[in-house]
Parts: C-alpha cells; sequence; structure tokens
C-alpha cells in the first residue's frame, strides 16, 4: 500500500542547508511541505516492482509526467503488454481512469488502485502536509519529538495524526534526516492502531539544486510478505506542454 507520503517523494525536493537549534515538529513540517512544492515539472520512468505472497513477482513500467503548479499528473503504461495504453489523468479535481482496450474513460476517486498494484491514485496529488496532519502532543501541549539515530544518519523521529478524514492513513511515525528534512523511514497505522505500513527511502539524487527521490520501498506489514519497491529514471524538470494533461493525448498516444 503506496501511502500518501509519495506525494512528497515523486516531487522535486529543495535542499535546504541550514537547521534551527531548537525546532518544533510544526517547523520540520513546514519545511519538508517547502520541498515538494517548486512550482516545477517533472517528468520520468516508474518502475514499480510488486511482490505478492502466493502470486509471485510483477514488475509494471509506466512514465510519469507531473506539473506543480496546478497539480496535474498523467500516468501512462508501457509495461507489461496486457497494461500498456492504459492510463491515469487528474486535471483539476478530477480522476481519469483510462482503458485502452475500450477507450472509455472512468472517473475513479483517490483510493483506486494503480493497475492492481498497491499504489492508489491519491498517492500522486500534492497535497499540503500541514493540512492534512498536525503533530501528537504531551498533556502539555508540546509537540513530541525526539533526536535519533537511523542507521548512520541522524534524524529526528515524531508523530502525525491526520486532521481531515480523506486520507490513506489516519496516524504515520516519521524518521526526518536532519541535515536536509529528507524523509528516511515511515511507519503508517490504522485507526485502531495497526501498523499497516513501513516505507524506507534510501536513495535520492540532486538535479538542478534540487533532491528527487530515486526509490522506495513499501512493506505491507498487515499482509506479512507483501512489498513494493518503486524505483525512478530518465528524471527530467524541463517545462511540460499544456497538452499532455488532457484525454486527447491520452488518447492519441494508445492508437
Amino acid at each position: 500500500m503506496v501511502k500518501k507520503s509519495l506525494i512528497l517523494v515523486m516531487g522535486a525536493l529543495l535542499l535546504i542547508p541550514c537547521l534551527l537549534d531548537a525546532i518544533s515538529v510544526s517547523e520540520i513540517m513546514k519545511k519538508m511541505e517547502q520541498m515538494q512544492d517548486q512550482g516545477v515539472d517533472i517528468s520520468a520512468k516508474a518502475v514499480l516492482t510488486h511482490q505478492k505472497v502466493r502470486q509471485g513477482v510483477k514488475i509494471y513500467e509506466s512514465l510519469f509526467f507531473r506539473r506543480d503548479s496546478d497539480d496535474s499528473f498523467l500516468i501512462i503504461m508501457t509495461s507489461p503488454e496486457v497494461e500498456k495504453g492504459n492510463g491515469y489523468l487528474r486535471v483539476g479535481d478530477n480522476f481519469w481512469m483510462y482503458r485502452r482496450n475500450t477507450r472509455t474513460f472512468q472517473h475513479i476517486s483517490r483510493d483506486e488502485e494503480i493497475s492492481g498494484t498497491d499504489a492508489k491514485a491519491g498517492d500522486f496529488e500534492k497535497r499540503k502536509f500541514t493540512e492534512l496532519y498536525r503533530p501528537v502532543t504531551d498533556k502539555g501541549n508540546r509537540e513530541i519529538m525526539t533526536e535519533e539515530m537511523l542507521g548512520k544518519k541522524p534524524v529526528y523521529r515524531f508523530e502525525v495524526i491526520a486532521k481531515v478524514n480523506d486520507v490513506t492513513y489516519p496516524k504515520e511515525i516519521y524518521w526526518v534526516e536532519k541535515e536536509n528534512f529528507l524523509p528516511l523511514k515511515v511507519e503508517s497505522y490504522s485507526l485502531s492502531g495497526t501498523l499497516m505500513q513501513t516505507a524506507y527511502y534510501p536513495k535520492y539524487t540532486q538535479i538542478q539544486g534540487k533532491y528527487i527521490f530515486l526509490q522506495g520501498l513499501f512493506v505491507d506489514e498487515f499482509e506479512k510478505g507483501n512489498k513494493t519497491i518503486l524505483e525512478l529514471s530518465g528524471i527530467s524538470l524541463d517545462k511540460l506542454d499544456n497538452s499532455l494533461f488532457t484525454k486527447a493525448y491520452l488518447e492519441n498516444l494508445s492508437k
């Protein structure tokens, strides 16, 4: 179940070199939010390697385009053959799923699975972190945060809970690298407190002064043995033509 934090890592992430001595969770969340709110275009090849118990490993390849200025995105499936030409388009508040064999568009919700994988359509939105979640506080209303080591990297560890209902997970715990505010690990919980997924983000690259996510591992903690690896390559921040984010463009690709 690829989580909402894919919204943070699929976008361009800005390097922030300095850190206040006494920083709060709210300030860290704002820094993370600033890192994804760049107003740039991004295109990349995305490969999802999906491992499911008793079903083996399936690999899905796609082309991914997004425009941060108006939160539009387009996903075009290129492999396997049965999925080739299918696509997903978001423009404004509208989500569409396109099916090549019927040449039809269908309105979908944020919870729609992408080609039968654990990725959801809503995972590719760019929604403001601070509008979705708030920090957990103690009895004195002080934000709770600890400084730890994740492997060899010093991190901030903190917990957030949802402020709105339409999120995939109502509670999450973050391990954020102190040096640059990049999320390295996220645990996602259900409303009852059950750990549903653990996500790891081990690889980033820097393009045009921005950090870009390269690889993520998403471990299904509810159905043990299931996991998904997401890898990006061929990343470009060049401006995208408006015609990309149209039904006509997606239809023409499938002809």
